[in-house]
């Protein structure tokens, strides 16, 4: 049990703030604005400087987070990763810091940009405990940014990619005010899981951003999964007719964030494929970055070449969205080539390799590699590759392979099983169970420090501890209960997809 002490007050650029001493000597301060209440048309615009206050802001509780509705995932019980739904108030665009001590200086720094498939998830979630970082000498903070319709709908007369944004402008006020905590503003790494590793990988592609951040860890994102604006262009369509409004700014300034929600909510199973692109998602959010350049193309070019970049994957990610929901069992060679045929050009030359490289696998196993792959390895290895292409960068990659035994052990190493493990929380309750992430069986003692221990060690500087990443050798990192450095894991796989 933590016992919490009054805290220090640290001076920011918009007014004071105190926090909250923790019994094992760190110090949280939470819910500190980086950017003014987005309400009303402000919800479609970029985040403006929040007015300064007087006096000391108390930052010793949560926050409100962005309006979005609860989310689960079948028979998983996933409150820790998504939290408990929206906790209302509009002063939400605001960062939670974890520190060893205000009054240390030019400890590393590491910015967490949360997923929930870019309409859930936030700061309050318990995954994100920044109490470990702080203890290991890291200054945490993690980040809340505007989901669904404010964050990320392709409106006409605002500015696209809001909730990305919003992330560049929480790294602007790490940039303004990190010092006060202890932390060095010359060195911040910026980190995220799923949607929040997309968002990561478009930082990285972000000519604005450039300087904000010397390392980026992008945790099972997709450096391909942008949606083009014809395919945005559809989503607006579509949210604007459930409204009822024109699909224009002006029409949605009036709406209330309620309204936002629930039509948000409506808008799952779009199809997005066009005559020239897949849809990057597979139709599990209607909701990603606008670009016309994805963000592993921005990379080839040289954009964010500069920064040191450790990315990796689990090695059963699609496992999350098919066991739970009960689709895994019931697979069919029909519900593989569908899989296939949404995310690749040549399904049945697809489906082939698969087959070829996983021979008596079931339709359940195929069908789960493809989606794993279709949602975030090809994008992630095709980012790996386009920024080990630059000399001298800094490239790591990794595979988390530890197996859940969760829904009678079918769940494995899937999506978001990594995280529980950086944030050297493996170890709380709500995590274990038969239906909890972690499943039944307790992890292997010392994974999680180990993990834990080589995100710090990159943070510090800029080496994880294992070889370099280049598009001949492809060394890697296994991540299981033994570690394995392997070159080009699954490569024939790799190659079908590039």
């Amino acid at each position: 049990m933590n016992h919490h002490l009054p805290g220090p007050v640290v001076t920011t650029a918009r007014g004071a703030v105190r926090g909250l001493r923790r019994d094992d000597g760190t110090t949280t301060f939470l819910g500190i604005p980086y950017a003014a209440p987005p309400r009303g048309a402000d919800r479609f615009g970029p985040p403006r400087p929040h007015e300064p206050w007087d006096g000391v802001r108390d930052a010793t509780a949560p926050g409100p987070n962005a309006p979005q509705s609860e989310r689960g995932l079948g028979a998983i019980d996933m409150t820790p990763y998504f939290g408990t739904g929206w906790s209302r108030g509009e002063d939400y665009l605001t960062v939670d810091v974890w520190t060893p001590s205000a009054a240390c200086g030019g400890l590393p720094v590491m910015v967490f940009v949360h997923g929930g498939g870019f309409v859930a998830g936030s700061t309050r979630s318990a995954l994100y405990d920044g109490s470990a970082f702080a203890r290991d000498g890291v200054v945490l903070v993690t980040l809340n940014y505007r989901l669904g319709i404010a964050g990320f709908l392709d409106l006409p007369g605002a500015p696209a990619n809001r909730g990305l944004l919003d992330v560049v402008g929480a790294l602007r006020w790490v940039r303004e005010n990190i010092a006060g905590f202890g932390g060095d503003p010359d060195n911040v790494t910026l980190f995220g899981q799923s949607a929040g590793a997309t968002l990561v990988g478009g930082v990285l592609a972000t000519p604005e951003a450039a300087g904000l951040f010397r390392r980026a860890i992008v945790q099972s994102g997709n450096g391909r999964g942008a949606f083009t604006t014809e395919q945005a262009a559809r989503v607006t369509a579509a949210a604007a007719e459930v409204l009822g409004v024109e699909p224009h700014v002006d029409a949605f300034a009036d709406l209330s964030d309620e309204c936002l929600v629930r039509a948000a909510s409506r808008l799952a199973g779009i199809d997005l494929r066009t005559a020239t692109h897949h849809d990057p998602l597979l139709g599990l959010s209607p909701f990603s970055l606008v670009l016309d350049t994805q963000p592993a193309d921005a990379v080839a070019v040289g954009h964010g070449c500069d920064v040191d970049l450790l990315i990796g994957t689990t090695t059963e990610e699609g496992r999350l969205y098919l066991v739970p929901t009960g689709r895994y069992a019931s697979s069919t060679a029909e519900d593989v080539h569908d899989t296939a045929a949404r995310s690749h050009p040549d399904p049945a030359r697809l489906v082939e390799t698969y087959r070829t490289t996983r021979p008596g696998a079931s339709h359940g196993e195929l069908r789960s590699a493809i989606m794993g792959d279709a949602l975030f390895g090809a994008g992630s290895r095709a980012l790996a590759a386009a920024h080990a292409a630059h000399p001298g960068s800094g490239t790591f990659a990794y595979e988390f392979a530890w197996r859940s035994q969760a829904l009678n052990g079918k769940l494995g190493a899937t999506h978001a099983v990594d995280l529980p493990f950086v944030f050297a929380l493996a170890h709380l309750p709500p995590l274990h169970g038969p239906a909890a992430l972690l499943g039944p069986d307790r992890p292997p003692a010392d994974l999680a420090d180990r993990v834990h221990g080589t995100w710090v060690r990159f943070a510090t500087t800029g080496d994880p501890g294992w070889d370099p990443y280049d598009t001949e050798r492809r060394a890697t990192m296994r991540i299981d209960a033994e570690w394995t450095r392997i070159d080009d894991p699954r490569g024939r796989e790799r190659r079908a997809w590039s």
